[in-house]
């Protein structure tokens, strides 16, 4: 699939962050020329179709006050990943929790 031009200018926009700002999909709009909806809306449609893998936020960890970080990387069976990333996700140690495609 062939990117559009706004999908262009929206993955320039965005690559980088989004605003932190209550109405982030708004700012960014704001920057491109349309609405915040047609900017969620978008997003979520390139989400669905592969064109980008995910929306998230990339913490520095040494600004939050960490010295050192690590990832780990587990095999869970499907049926129970929401249950078991729940219990890892609130370990007093994770800063974040979260499912990868295979």
């Amino acid at each position: 699939m062939a990117l559009s031009e706004f999908d262009r200018e929206l993955i320039a926009a965005t690559q980088s962050g989004l605003p932190l700002v209550a109405r982030p999909y708004e700012a960014v709009g704001a920057m491109l020329g349309v609405s915040g909806e047609r900017v969620s809306e978008r997003l979520g449609q390139m989400l669905a179709e592969g064109l980008i893998r995910r929306i998230g936020a990339v913490p520095n960890h040494y600004r939050l006050g960490y010295t050192a970080n690590g990832m780990t990387v587990w095999d869970v069976a499907d049926e129970r990943v929401d249950e078991l990333g729940i219990q890892v996700g609130a370990l007093p140690g994770v800063s974040h929790c979260y499912r990868r495609p295979r």
